[in-house]
């Protein structure tokens, strides 16, 4: 069932006067269905330097291949899109990585 609300988060960028980079963020709003990363598929991405955290599933027809979503006001990276059958599509995210080893 598709009871999150979650936003996807398109990216652009544009440049200022003085030639610096302008990051654009453009949410959208759509309903999904929270899943848990299988541990097989937690290690196997762990082993390629990434950190999945959860799986959100929304309709096909409502991802543009935006890079970020936003969940409980947490910014995630899509580090996979798995589209299936039933015109859904599994979106594998990764929060901030912090490489600090001070802790």
């Amino acid at each position: 069932m598709l009871r999150e609300k979650i936003n996807l988060i398109a990216i652009t960028y544009t440049e200022n006067d003085m030639g610096d980079p302008i990051e654009t963020k453009t949410k959208t709003e759509v309903y999904a269905e929270k899943k848990a990363v299988s541990q097989t598929a937690f290690y196997q991405a762990a082993a390629n330097g990434m950190r999945p955290e959860w799986i959100f599933v929304v309709r096909s027809d409502e991802y543009k291949s935006e890079p970020k979503l936003e969940y409980e006001s947490e910014e995630y990276t899509i580090i996979r899109a798995y589209e299936r059958k039933d015109k859904m599509i599994e979106l594998t995210c990764q929060g901030l990585v912090s490489d600090d080893a001070t802790s």
